[in-house]
């Protein structure tokens, strides 16, 4: 009790002070001007042309990690090790066999951003701290609300009418995979052609009936049994 009461007298908890009013108020200033201009770079140049909320989602997140991550630790002494070490679990999952999708590598990315700042950021206030912490929430679940934006899935197509990817026919092969898909398709790009074979891959654009993600939508191909 008397160790609480030093401390609560101390305008500190365990080290780590309650509140610093100017600390406070310049996370909130870099964190909002920081956020800004990120924020008009993805919504007003990015996400018009690509409509992927996916990207957006991802881009939005690791700027406010990468942004909470330099801000509060920028008075950590970290050792070279430990900064390696905290990203060399991107590295390692890249020899995976299955590709790791990249809204999981994102939630990946901002878990260890949070686990890293709560448990380093000791010299931090704890209001400073709780106001991180909420910001995160908050920012994931805005970015995961489909009230905020509309998102663009897309999926590889194997096509066999080699005969219909010339611009002058565009209409006619957007009916045509309209049809064989069942999707309603937006936007169409043309990809690898063989001619040898008479295929030719695209890419088709359309949105999603619902908002679950389709973590295969890009695959071109089967794995091979010595994948397995």
């Amino acid at each position: 009790m008397d160790t609480l009461s030093e401390y609560a007298e101390d305008g500190a908890l365990f080290g780590s002070p309650l509140l610093d009013v100017d600390g406070f108020w310049q996370l909130v200033l870099r964190f909002l001007f920081n956020f800004i201009v990120v924020g008009i770079i993805i919504h007003f140049f990015y996400y018009p042309k690509s409509r992927r909320r996916d990207y957006y989602f991802t881009f939005s997140l690791i700027n406010i990690s990468v942004f909470f991550l330099i801000f509060l630790l920028g008075s950590v002494k970290l050792k070279i090790g430990f900064a390696l070490g905290l990203f060399a679990i991107f590295g390692i999952i890249r020899y995976r066999t299955e590709s790791v999708p990249i809204r999981e590598m994102t939630y990946l990315f901002v878990i260890i951003a949070v686990s890293v700042i709560n448990a380093l950021a000791i010299q931090i206030s704890y209001a400073e701290l709780i106001a991180t912490n909420l910001i995160f929430v908050l920012a994931t679940w805005i970015l995961e609300s489909a009230r905020w934006l509309k998102h663009t899935s897309c999926k590889l197509i194997l096509y066999d009418k080699i005969h219909l990817i010339t611009p002058d026919k565009s209409s006619e092969l957007i009916i045509d995979l309209k049809k064989r898909t069942g999707i309603d398709i937006i936007k169409v790009e043309i990809g690898h052609i063989d001619f040898l074979r008479d295929v030719a891959f695209i890419k088709i654009y359309y949105e999603p009936i619902s908002d679950e993600i389709n973590t295969i939508d890009t695959l071109t191909k089967f794995p091979r049994e010595s994948d397995e």
